[in-house]
């Protein structure tokens, strides 16, 4: 590739990706760096950039709303701070550290695809974190359980637009929060978040909201509002993002 295509092909992308685009990231948008892991971050720093799990979230989004300022998304080593974003900084961190925790919960389910289910968590936590950086951008007046909530249905309205891979998304990230539930059946009631059972329980209702006939075996009686929660869960944050939004 020659060095003006490269340019041009790092500025149609909006990302910054660790391949070497010499410019500088672009000023607006989500964009993306890797930081150098820790020694022990190695294998799940190599796992994001071999999957470009981040590369595609972020092309999703700079594809589907027009932020007018840079958030920077920075997978780095956290030392046990957290995956997160930052309004102060307008920054998005991705904590490599945070994949070793969450393969652990996945091998403690006996899952049989412990790498996808990560790879699905991965994008979930993502788009869910993408969800406060435009809570954000849009001035968004919420308590803090309210935006936490919000963003996870941002999460459902970027994931449920008719791709089972979507769905499956959030479904192993229902299946992680179950099993997160069964290790600390009490949550810490400080934590800004619903309790984990109560987010994967708002997963498996928007997918099966979202798409019914796919979905019989997860219909309950409990589930009866399941399809109109899911339209308020569209239909609010369409609203909300009307002024971003590219289409």
């Amino acid at each position: 590739m020659t060095a003006g295509r490269r340019r041009a092909a790092c500025a149609a992308a909006l990302l910054l990706l660790a391949t070497g685009c010499a410019e500088q990231p672009p000023d607006q948008g989500f964009t993306l760096r890797y930081e150098k892991p820790a020694a022990a971050d190695r294998d799940h720093q190599r796992f994001l950039k071999d999957r470009a799990l981040a590369e595609s979230v972020l092309s999703d989004l700079n594809a589907y709303v027009r932020l007018p300022h840079r958030v920077m998304v920075v997978a780095r080593s956290c030392e046990g701070e957290g995956t997160g974003y930052d309004p102060q900084e307008d920054r998005i961190e991705l904590c490599y550290d945070d994949l070793t925790e969450e393969r652990e919960l996945i091998e403690r389910s006996g899952s049989g695809r412990p790498d996808e289910d990560l790879a699905d968590i991965v994008r979930e936590t993502l788009h869910h974190e993408a969800g406060h950086a435009l809570a954000d951008a849009l001035h968004l007046t919420r308590d803090d359980r309210a935006e936490e909530d919000a963003a996870d249905r941002f999460a459902q309205l970027m994931l449920l637009g008719g791709r089972p891979e979507g769905e499956q998304t959030l479904l192993a990230a229902a299946r992680s929060y179950d099993v997160e539930a069964a290790a600390d059946p009490a949550p810490d009631p400080a934590d800004e978040h619903a309790p984990p059972a109560t987010r994967a329980e708002s997963h498996r209702c928007a997918v099966y909201g979202a798409a019914p006939a796919r979905h019989p075996d997860l219909a309950t009686p409990a589930r009866a509002d399941c399809s109109a929660a899911w339209m308020r869960t569209r239909d609010t944050w369409i609203r909300d993002l009307a002024p971003l939004l590219r289409r």
